[in-house]
């Protein structure tokens, strides 16, 4: 009888352990699972997109660049705005590069630089959205 009994408790526990080890996998597999993509889809970010126009200016070492450039906003309302802003835009990107030299745009890390400091002043003129992101479609130098 008291065998009967210790190996239905050792049956009971078991059963217990099992049970949480089972709820604690199923919560903690539910729990690590990635939230619905934050990510846009890539028509979202074709319809928050700005084409800019080529570019040609001097650098300061009296270089010349020629770039065309794509730079995503938060919306179509912050692509809208950017659009109007074009004049502004231009300007910020030839000063921009007015002050830097061939040297400092060469390479992934020079671009990188130019792409950061022009979202950067970008989006202290934006008043719908921000600008995301900073594409150079095509960089040429002579």
């Amino acid at each position: 009888m008291k065998n009967n009994k210790m190996l239905t408790m050792l049956i009971i526990v078991l059963v217990a352990i099992i049970l949480i080890g089972v709820i604690a996998f199923v919560l903690l597999t539910q729990f690590n699972k990635p939230a619905a993509s934050l990510e846009p889809t890539i028509d979202e970010v074709v319809e928050s997109l700005v084409d800019v126009p080529e570019i040609t200016t001097n650098l300061a070492d009296k270089r010349v660049v020629r770039m065309t450039l794509k730079i995503q906003t938060t919306s179509k309302d912050a692509a809208a705005e950017l659009t109007k802003r074009q004049f502004q835009t231009n300007n910020i990107i030839i000063e921009e590069l007015s002050e830097m030299t061939l040297d400092s745009l060469e390479g992934k890390q020079g671009k990188q630089m130019f792409q950061k400091a022009l979202k950067t002043q970008l989006n202290e003129l934006m008043q719908e959205g921000e600008i995301q992101q900073v594409y150079i479609t095509s960089f040429i130098t002579t």
